[in-house]
């Protein structure tokens, strides 16, 4: 089955006193507020400066917390409202309410092993993190219910992406075909270099066709691995319209001066953070 991948530019918007980046088709969505951080305007130091918003690299903790504050208070969304994912890899997606609030940043979670998030409670601020990985953005329209989830090779070759629309199916009737979705900034094709065992996943996965659309091999034997090609599909296998779909146009490690990026820093960073949450409350 060939998918035509359409060619979109200009999808995405850095603005703010503290740099942030918000989706030109999330921005027409209006029961919605939404943000992905760089990692500029925070008070971390060194190798995590500045806005790192990860516990989870060896930061100081305050220093992490503080700057919960800081793009929190920018993105008019309160730390007390956010729901931390504790990421792992899996395409495990969890269905949160008023009660998961603040867990993962202002107090402890009662959860692990989610990668993805999914609410129709105003109030309720979905917070997932990256730093290549790919962030998956929805916003079902016509219910007011929305969806983020962490895609990463795993993710994506698991279709994390199908999982969360199917569970908004389950838990909140939406319909594919209203979904606003967003594939967010992360590592580009250019720079991402896999080993043919991880290729072999996504052509079982994806089919043989796949090495013409997101799999393109190298001389060294190795391949490049187009994860918002992978995911674009994803999404279109899963029943949302190719109109409702925005890609970015910003690799994290083209860009590891604006953006956090693991491959770019060998592994020597913070993190950043996705930010969605319907209005309300």
């Amino acid at each position: 089955m060939n998918i035509n991948f359409y060619d979109f530019s200009n999808t995405t918007k850095i603005q703010g006193t503290v740099p942030h980046i918000t989706f030109n088709n999330l921005n027409g969505v209006d029961f919605i507020k939404h943000g992905f951080s760089t990692r500029l305007g925070g008070v971390s130091k060194g190798i995590y400066s500045s806005m790192n918003l990860s516990f989870t690299r060896g930061d100081d903790e305050k220093a992490v917390s503080q700057n919960f504050e800081i793009i929190g208070n920018e993105l008019d969304m309160d730390v007390n409202s956010m729901v931390y994912a504790m990421q792992t890899h899996t395409t495990n997606v969890m269905k949160v309410t008023k009660e998961h609030c603040g867990m993962g940043v202002t107090r402890e979670r009662n959860f692990s092993d989610v990668d993805g998030l999914i609410t129709n409670e105003p109030g309720v601020t979905l917070v997932t993190s990256y730093a290549d990985c790919v962030p998956l953005f929805f916003a079902d329209t016509r219910n007011k219910a929305i969806g983020l989830s962490h895609s990463g090779w795993r993710g994506t070759v698991g279709n994390i992406a199908d999982v969360t629309v199917k569970m908004m199916e389950k838990e909140y009737n939406t319909d594919p075909a209203d979904i606003v979705a967003f594939i967010g900034p992360s590592i580009c094709h250019n720079c991402y270099e896999v080993s043919e065992d991880v290729a072999e996943q996504f052509a079982k996965a994806y089919g043989t066709e796949v090495f013409e659309d997101i799999l393109y091999i190298k001389d060294n034997g190795k391949f490049k691995l187009d994860l918002w090609r992978a995911n674009y599909r994803n999404f279109i296998n899963a029943g949302i319209l190719p109109e409702n779909i925005g890609i970015t146009d910003i690799c994290t490690c083209c860009n590891s001066d604006l953006l956090f990026s693991h491959r770019a820093s060998k592994g020597m960073r913070g993190g950043m953070c996705g930010f969605l949450t319907i209005k309300g409350e």
